[in-house]
């Protein structure tokens, strides 16, 4: 795949004058540089290093830095898109070992306090419509029990909102519970009164 976006094509340039040629700028208007950027931030992951990589070895002379400068692309994206393009590889990034663990699997005392604390509030859907336990207390009396009876210092604990989150992961719908009401019975017709046709 070819890009050209400028009135000439760049001048081939021998291993020494590549070293030289990269400090120029390419010769591409404004209009196109600006497309070739909205275009790569459309893309994502590996097809997103593809293009810039393209774009480095085709408009900047194959320089990540001289492609950095012109476009905002990180070079080291840029590196590691040319990378994958020579050697036919795909790098995935291990994300999920990045990110922050959540509460309750960075601590499992808390989720055990948790479920000590609302197991005895709820009860199972009464119509079993789904597994979930709908809990009578709310996620900010949750908080408040484990520090007054758990002994939980509150700068340790996450805010309502994540408690919300994590009572909902942990299978607890926080809605008022609704007790199972008797069917109506349903009135037997009444016999029609007959009209007499005078």
């Amino acid at each position: 795949m070819a890009i050209s976006c400028s009135d000439s094509q760049p001048p081939k340039a021998n291993s020494q004058q590549r070293y030289i040629l990269t400090f120029r700028s390419p010769n591409v208007t404004p209009e196109c540089k600006h497309l070739i950027i909205l275009a790569a931030k459309k893309l994502k992951g590996s097809e997103h290093r593809a293009f810039i990589a393209e774009v480095a070895e085709q408009l900047c002379f194959g320089s990540p830095r001289l492609t950095e400068t012109e476009f905002n692309f990180g070079r080291h994206t840029v590196e590691l898109g040319m990378h994958e393009k020579r050697t036919g590889l795909i790098c995935y990034g291990n994300y999920v070992s990045q990110g922050k663990p959540k509460a309750e699997v960075a601590n499992p005392q808390l989720e055990q306090d948790i479920r000590s604390l609302v197991d005895p509030e709820s009860q199972a859907d009464p119509q079993l419509r789904n597994t979930f336990s709908y809990a009578r207390i709310t996620a900010s009396a949750v908080r408040k029990k484990l520090i007054d009876e758990k002994g939980w210092q509150e700068e340790l604990l996450p805010k309502e909102r994540t408690f919300c989150n994590m009572l909902n992961r942990m299978g607890y719908k926080l809605h008022k519970v609704q007790k199972t009401t008797p069917e109506k019975k349903s009135r037997k017709p009444m016999p029609s009164l007959k009209t007499s046709n005078k």
